[in-house]
């Protein structure tokens, strides 16, 4: 089993593996190849209103791009992030850049509403690793499962090496453990140990990583992390609200609801808050509570005419089971552990990939080897 599913799935792990190292640092790339744009140049005493920022970055950019939402940053020195994003449901094709119209970030300095930066992240690099690693380019539909079951099948490759790696006595269990080569150790024997042993050491970390994947891929799989979690088969209330139609300004009830926001979560990282298209549309607003990190954030309504608080739903509230959801992204790239986690995560996709090619070259030994011909002994008198 080891053998046949390592064969047939090697290259989609050594694929997955490559992609997943590349995007997991993603983040801190980005922020030092943006810093001229993420961050502003001045910080002055006082902010525009979020609302008047809004308007005058759409103007930047033209009627033909809408803003959905913007990310207010608590560090007066990062600018706000709009983020404009728009499928096309119409498109038949099975390739993700045909599903999506357009996808921009836009950075603006919060002190004099200056654009400073516009980026397509269509076609930026990291994000189509990310939608490589997500999907291979492909609809999330059709490419997802391809990938969760590649994923499942890792699985059970990590499970059937870790059977075939436990030792049956003390004296074998010495060599599983650490490397014991020597100056005559051949590369099939050094070949067959990085194999064994490195893939036994990141085997826990690797299926982690592989858990949260296929959570992602299958719903099946994410309802059962969560009844697991949550010890209960009922899932979360889905809360609805509704605004009341008025003539009232959405501007100042816009603002409104970002100035409760600031308020109520000072000791957060950011927030993210959006317009709502409908009439009876909520302004939806969730907030960060850490850097880099999505594992807490709290979730509010407001009425999108008079900034009314219709609800609000801190982390804490949450179960077992949703905070477990929650938590997926930053315990699959091991953001939730900081740098340390994500050099960890580093590490353990890095020799992941590696073992396919191991895999692969300990089977094309050992078939050689039984296949392949004795050759003929030379001895040194005839090579002379």
């Amino acid at each position: 089993m080891h053998l046949w599913l390592g064969l047939t799935s090697g290259l989609m792990v050594l694929f997955l593996a490559v992609t997943g190292c590349i995007y997991v640092f993603s983040q801190e790339i980005i922020e030092w190849q943006r810093s001229d744009e993420i961050y502003v140049p001045e910080v002055k005493e006082n902010r525009l209103p979020v609302s008047a920022l809004w308007e005058q970055t759409q103007k930047a950019i033209g009627d033909t791009i809408q803003i959905n939402d913007v990310h207010v940053y608590k560090n007066p020195e990062k600018s706000l992030e709009f983020h404009c994003f728009k499928a096309n449901p119409e498109s038949e094709s099975i390739w993700y850049f045909n599903t999506v119209e357009y996808y921009y970030k836009v950075y603006t300095d919060p002190y004099t509403g200056k654009v400073l930066g516009i980026y397509n992240e269509k076609m930026d690099f990291f994000n189509i690793v990310k939608m490589l690693h997500w999907s291979l380019l492909l609809k999330t539909e059709i490419g997802q499962p391809i990938v969760g079951w590649g994923t499942f099948i890792f699985v059970i490759m990590l499970i059937t090496g870790i059977i075939l790696w436990w030792p049956k006595n003390k004296a074998a269990r010495k060599q599983r453990f650490k490397f014991q080569w020597k100056d005559s150790t051949q590369w099939r024997r050094k070949n067959y140990d990085l194999h064994n042993i490195l893939g036994f050491y990141i085997s826990v970390i690797v299926l982690i990583i592989a858990f949260t994947g296929m959570v992602w891929a299958f719903t099946w799989f994410q309802k059962t992390v969560y009844v697991i979690g949550s010890q209960s088969i009922t899932l979360p209330e889905v809360v609805k609200k509704e605004s009341v139609t008025s003539n009232n300004d959405k501007d100042i009830a816009f603002d409104k609801a970002c100035a409760y926001t600031e308020k109520e979560y000072s000791d957060a990282d950011a927030y993210s808050i959006g317009k709502p298209v409908e009439d009876k549309g909520v302004i939806d607003v969730y907030v960060q509570q850490y850097p880099g990190k999505y594992y807490v954030y709290h979730q509010l309504m407001f009425d999108q005419y008079t900034g009314e608080l219709l609800h609000k739903r801190n982390h804490s509230e949450k179960n077992f089971g949703e905070k477990l959801i929650t938590a997926n992204y930053d315990i699959h790239v091991g953001a939730i552990l900081g740098i340390p986690g994500k050099i960890i995560a580093f590490i353990a996709s890095f020799i992941a990939g590696m073992l396919p090619v191991t895999g692969f070259l300990i089977w094309w030994g050992r078939r050689n080897k039984k296949g392949g011909k004795t050759k003929p002994t030379v001895s040194k008198q005839q090579t002379i």
